[in-house]
C-alpha cells in the first residue's frame, strides 16, 4: 500500500527562504500569518491530511460514490467523517474573509495546505475546492444579500459550492449553451437545462449545496454575449437563514470515468429550479472566469499533489527493490541484487520527478503570493505587476503543471515495473486521477491558446514584457556570482529562445492565426520551462546562502544545488527544441485533410 509524508520542509525552505513571508508583514492582509501560525497551518495540516485524509483515499478509490433512485448520492465510506472533522478543525476557512467567518490567511498559505489535502486524497479535496471557487465568485460579483446569505455557511462548511457550465454538447465553446432561465414575477429566474461534468454536483457531506449556473435568458444571444451566472440552491434558504424546500435540481446520474472514484462528478438537471441572477445579466462569463481562474490555479495543484505522493512512494520502492546490478559493479555483494537506485535511468526518472516538483511548488506558491499581491500589496504599481504575473501564469500553472503531475504519475509507476500495474500499489490510481487534471477547467490545448490569443496581447503586451523583465534581471544579478553563474547563463539563453519565440509569433500571428494556433502548445511548455527555472535560479540562490550562514540542514540544501544543476543541464535545453518547433509554423500541422488521415 503507498504512503504519504507531507513535504514540510520543502514547504518552508519555499515560504521562509524564497518567498520571505516575513518581509510582507507589513501589509494587512499578512498580519494572520506570524511564523508560529504558518508552522502550526503546515504542521497540524500535515498531520490531519495524512491521518484523516490519506487513509480512505485508496478505499475511496474502490468504493466510488453511489447514486440511489431518489437521486441523492452517498459518498464512500469514511468521507463524512472526515468532512466533518475538516469542518471542525476549520480547515476550509484559511484564507476566507475574517466578515463571513474566516481566518483571513494569505492564500500563499491556504494553498500550502491545499496541496498536502491533495496529495493525500484528491477527490476529497475536490469538495472544498469547488466551494471555495464559488465563494471567490459570489464576493466578487454577488449582491450583498447574497453574501450574506450564502457565503457564511459555505465558508464553514456548512454547504458546498460547484460550478455548472458544462452541457451535453458544449465544453469549451459555452456559446452553445441551451439552459434557459425565465424570469419570475417575485425577481427569482426558473432555470431549466442539463448539466454534465458536475464535480461535486451531489453528495452527503453538507446540508445544502450551492449551485453557480450558467444559462440564458429570454431573448438574450445565441452566443456567450448571452451568457448570465445564477446562483440555484439545493434547497432554498429563508430569510432567517434555514433551509426551506428542496429546489427543482436533482443528479440524473454519476458519470463513469477513469479516475477520482471518490468524487461525485453528475449530470444536473435542473427542471424550472428557481434561481437569482448574479450580477448583471448577459455578463455571466465574466463572473464565471472569476471561479475558473481560482479552479485553473487549484488544478495546477492537483498536478503538484499527485506528483509528490507519486514520487515518494516510487523513491521508497527504488530503495527496497532488488533487481540487477549496477553498471559499475555491484554496491552490496553479500546481496544477489543491488536496489533499483543504482540504476542511471531509474535515478533519472526520479530526478526529473524531484526537479519537476520542487520547480513547480515554488511556482504555485509564488503565483499564490501573486493573488494575495494583486489585492494586498501597498502601491498600485505593485498591484499591477502581480495582476499581470498571475494572470500570464494561470494558464501555464494549470497547463505545465497537469502535464508534469500525469507525466511524474506515470514515470513513478514505471520505476515499479510491473507492480505499478497493479491497484494495490496504489500507483495505478495516481496516474488515473492525474490524467483529469489535464482535460479539465479547460483543456491543456485550451490553457495554451488563452495564453498565446489573449495573454500576450493583453494591455499592449505588458504582462509578458513584465515577465521577461523580473527573470532578466535576476538573471542578470546571478551572473555576477560564482556558485550562480552556470545556472543563470543556461537560463539566459532559455529566456533569449523565449522572447525570440515570442516575437516570432506577434510577426506572424496576424498574417495566419493558425500560426499562433500550431506554436500555442510548445510555447506554453517553452514558458513554464523558463518560469521553473527562474524559481531553481531563486532555490539556487536560497540553498546557497543557507549555506553560506552556517544552516543546519546541510544535506536537505545541498541537495537542493545538485537539484538545480540538473534542471540545467537536463530542462533547460530543451528551449531551443521547442523554438524550433514553433518556428515550424502550421503548415504542415494543417496539411492533411480528415480523408486524408483516413487514408493513412
Amino acid at each position: 500500500m503507498p504512503q504519504f509524508t507531507p513535504p514540510v520542509r520543502d514547504t518552508r525552505f519555499v515560504l521562509d527562504r524564497v518567498i520571505g513571508l516575513d518581509r510582507y508583514t507589513n501589509l494587512p492582509h499578512f498580519q494572520a500569518a506570524t511564523p508560529d501560525v504558518v508552522d502550526a497551518v503546515l504542521e497540524e495540516g500535515g498531520k490531519f491530511v495524512a491521518e484523516v485524509l490519506f487513509p480512505i483515499n485508496h478505499s475511496g478509490d474502490q468504493q466510488g460514490c453511489t447514486r440511489h433512485p431518489d437521486g441523492s448520492v452517498t459518498t464512500p465510506e469514511g468521507f463524512k467523517e472526515a468532512y466533518q472533522q475538516f469542518v471542525e478543525s476549520g480547515w476550509g476557512t484559511l484564507s476566507a474573509p475574517a466578515e463571513f467567518g474566516g481566518q483571513a490567511m494569505p492564500h500563499v498559505v491556504a494553498t500550502a495546505f491545499e496541496e498536502y489535502m491533495i496529495a493525500s486524497n484528491m477527490a476529497f479535496a475536490m469538495y472544498p475546492g469547488l466551494t471555495h471557487g464559488a465563494i471567490a465568485a459570489l464576493l466578487v460579483k454577488g449582491s450583498e444579500e447574497q453574501k450574506a446569505k450564502y457565503v457564511p455557511k459555505m465558508v464553514s462548511g456548512e454547504w458546498g459550492g460547484t460550478m455548472n457550465l458544462t452541457e451535453p454538447q458544449c465544453g469549451t465553446d459555452l456559446g452553445l449553451i441551451k439552459t434557459k432561465a425565465e424570469p419570475n414575477p417575485d425577481g427569482s429566474y426558473s432555470i431549466t437545462g442539463t448539466k454534465i461534468f458536475i464535480s461535486s454536483g451531489e453528495h452527503d457531506l453538507t446540508s445544502n449545496i450551492i449551485h453557480l449556473v450558467l444559462a440564458k435568458t429570454p431573448g438574450a444571444p445565441d452566443s456567450t454575449k448571452g451568457i448570465s451566472l445564477f446562483v440555484v440552491p439545493k434547497f432554498l434558504v429563508n430569510d432567517d437563514g434555514s433551509l426551506g424546500a428542496r429546489n427543482a435540481v436533482t443528479c440524473g446520474s454519476i458519470e463513469h470515468k477513469m479516475g477520482i472514484h471518490a468524487n461525485s462528478t453528475c449530470v444536473m438537471n435542473y427542471d424550472g429550479a428557481t434561481g437569482w441572477l448574479v450580477g448583471e445579466e448577459m455578463k455571466g462569463l465574466a463572473a464565471m472566469f472569476i471561479m475558473m481562474n481560482a479552479a485553473r490555479l487549484g488544478v495546477g495543484l492537483q498536478g503538484l499533489g499527485i506528483a509528490e505522493v507519486a514520487m515518494q512512494n516510487a523513491v521508497q520502492y527504488a530503495g527496497d527493490r532488488r533487481q540487477g546490478r549496477a553498471l559499475t559493479g555491484p554496491k552490496e555483494p553479500a546481496e544477489k541484487a543491488d536496489t533499483l537506485f543504482v540504476h542511471p535511468d531509474v535515478r533519472r526518472m526520479l530526478m526529473e520527478a524531484k526537479a519537476q516538483i520542487e520547480g513547480l511548488r515554488a511556482l504555485c506558491l509564488w503565483g499564490a503570493l501573486q493573488v494575495d499581491m494583486e489585492h494586498a500589496a501597498a502601491t498600485e504599481e505593485e498591484r499591477q505587476l502581480a495582476g499581470d504575473l498571475i494572470g500570464l501564469l494561470t494558464p501555464v500553472i494549470k497547463g505545465v503543471g497537469t502535464d508534469i503531475g500525469y507525466k511524474v504519475a506515470t514515470d513513478c509507476q514505471q520505476v515499479y515495473g510491473g507492480h505499478g500495474y497493479i491497484a494495490e500499489w496504489g500507483m495505478e490510481q495516481y496516474v488515473r486521477d492525474a490524467r483529469i487534471a489535464m482535460i479539465y477547467e479547460g483543456t491543456n490545448g485550451v490553457q495554451a491558446m488563452d495564453l498565446v490569443g489573449r495573454k500576450l496581447a493583453l494591455n499592449g503586451g505588458r504582462a509578458v514584457q513584465a515577465f521577461f523583465r523580473v527573470v532578466g534581471e535576476e538573471v542578470a544579478a546571478a551572473k555576477g556570482d560564482a556558485k550562480l553563474a552556470g545556472f543563470a547563463e543556461a537560463l539566459e539563453k532559455a529566456l533569449g529562445h523565449l522572447q525570440g519565440a515570442t516575437m516570432w509569433l506577434a510577426q506572424n500571428g496576424f498574417k495566419n492565426p493558425n500560426e499562433v494556433g500550431a506554436g500555442a502548445y510548445p510555447y506554453m511548455q517553452l514558458t513554464g520551462l523558463v518560469a521553473l527555472g527562474l524559481m531553481w535560479l531563486r532555490m539556487a540562490k536560497a540553498a546557497s546562502e543557507a549555506l553560506a550562514q552556517g544552516a543546519e540542514d546541510v544535506a536537505f540544501l545541498e541537495a537542493k544545488l545538485v537539484t538545480a544543476r540538473f534542471y540545467a543541464e537536463r530542462f533547460l535545453p530543451d528551449a531551443s527544441g521547442l523554438r524550433r518547433k514553433i518556428e515550424a509554423g502550421s503548415e504542415s500541422v494543417m496539411a492533411l485533410d480528415p480523408e486524408m488521415f483516413k487514408a493513412a
